[in-house]
């Protein structure tokens, strides 16, 4: 399937989709199951379309806009929640915090065009574990979707580099005041942590390190424990706001 939801510009043509998070790949006995949440019905219908084709993918429901994917979400119990952040009635991004209420184990994958930071920075806050451009191609959303059932977090490469760029700015404004000491990171952690916030995965960070996956694998599981966040994005956005790294 070459087909694309957009076109994809030339200079993200080869860089795909970032994905931040363990591995990916874990064999799965029961397919992914999918609910679509966008408010126009012919975008909702080629994603079904396109997803249908994919053995490992189930589409179990669909919705319109964000108060009828709560809704939604909490009926079917969806694995992975792929949706929209413009709406009317109730956006993407105020339902994601109702939707993880609802249906704890879902993960919410945003699937927009809005380039907005501001955007990708509240989805992040509000629970989203991926955020996508609609521009990607139909093998890249499958491939996101398989990703996110697997654990890792998946954002579109050129909003990869807006949200390093919000982070900068976020150290930049908030130079005022912190209410409680940060938990301490060891400075492996800290490393490894970089190498996170830089969009690298498992493999590339032990290549860089010289260490093994296993070990990359169990320095993120106690950073997110240290932190008492859930994905690698939001422990990102911790560190940058509490100033425990800086990205030059």
């Amino acid at each position: 399937m070459a087909d694309s939801f957009g076109p994809m510009r030339d200079d993200d043509a080869d860089d795909g989709v970032v994905g931040m998070g363990p591995d990916s790949g874990s064999s799965r006995k029961e397919p992914i199951r999918v609910l679509v949440v966008d408010d126009h019905a012919l975008f909702r219908r080629g994603l079904e379309i396109v997803l249908a084709a994919e053995e490992d993918i189930q589409v179990v429901g669909e919705a319109g806009d964000g108060a009828e994917a709560v809704d939604k979400a909490a009926d079917l119990l969806p694995d992975i929640v792929l949706m929209d952040v413009r709406m009317p009635k109730r956006g993407g991004i105020e339902a994601c915090t109702s939707i993880k209420e609802v249906a704890p184990s879902a993960k919410i994958i945003m699937l927009t065009i809005s380039d907005e930071e501001a955007d990708l920075y509240d989805a992040i806050k509000a629970g989203a574990t991926g955020y996508l451009l609609k521009e990607i191609s139909t093998d890249e959303v499958a491939t996101a979707i398989r990703a996110v059932a697997d654990g890792q977090s998946q954002i579109s490469p050129s909003m990869a580099s807006k949200l390093l760029t919000e982070f900068k700015s976020m150290i930049q404004r908030t130079d005022e005041r912190r209410l409680v000491p940060a938990p301490r990171l060891t400075d492996r952690e800290l490393e490894v942590l970089k190498l996170v916030a830089t969009g690298m995965n498992n493999r590339d960070i032990a290549k860089e390190l010289f260490i093994s996956e296993n070990t990359v694998k169990n320095h993120v599981r106690n950073i997110l424990e240290k932190l008492q966040l859930h994905s690698r994005m939001e422990a990102v956005v911790y560190a940058m706001r509490e100033k425990i790294l800086e990205i030059r």
